[in-house]
């Protein structure tokens, strides 16, 4: 498996359409469908340029914090095979529910372990950002989120409730790991 995070650009447009079509297109047939990282659904993917510019919170307001897109490209298949969101630091309701990565792997790509290899990834971006405690989360009925999570180091916290589900809060000091 030979992946790398890529930014979106002109290069990856259809391959960036592609996947958010079938993702979108999933999320509107499965009620329970995974809809992280939320970023990539923000905007139409149509008016590419558009897309490019808004997907990043570059300024934040209104309670965000600054983030950074990437697509996980997987260079054997030529295809993208998922998409995260890295946030720079956490306010007060990304310390609870949303932590430092909102990741997810497109529906037709799941369950062949993009996931794993994908989230690495994602804390070496995080170590050339600065972070060098990173907190992810996932609810507590995601198994194969929890599953992926856990595989790349990260220690459970606590379970806490919130609106009626339980959330599962994991970190992971960069300081002392591979990444």
């Amino acid at each position: 498996m030979d992946l790398e995070l890529i930014r979106p650009s002109d290069e990856y447009k259809d391959k960036i359409v592609e996947m958010i079509e079938e993702w979108s297109k999933y999320n509107t047939d499965h009620s329970k469908a995974n809809r992280s990282p939320s970023a990539i659904f923000k905007g139409d993917v149509h008016n590419f340029t558009d897309y490019m510019e808004k997907i990043d919170v570059k300024e934040p307001k209104e309670g965000r914090v600054p983030s950074t897109v990437f697509f996980c490209l997987d260079k054997e298949k030529d295809l993208i095979v998922g998409a995260l969101s890295i946030r720079h630091y956490l306010n007060d309701a990304l310390l609870k529910t949303g932590g430092h990565i909102g990741d997810g792997i497109r529906p037709s790509q799941r369950n062949k372990g993009y996931g794993k290899a994908m989230i690495n990834k994602a804390l070496g971006e995080c170590k050339r950002l600065g972070i060098d405690r990173v907190l992810m989360v996932c609810d507590k009925d995601n198994v194969a989120s929890a599953k992926t999570i856990i595989a790349n180091g990260c220690i459970l916290e606590n379970e806490i409730e919130v609106d009626g589900k339980i959330v599962s809060r994991y970190w992971i000091d960069l300081k002392d790991s591979g990444c």
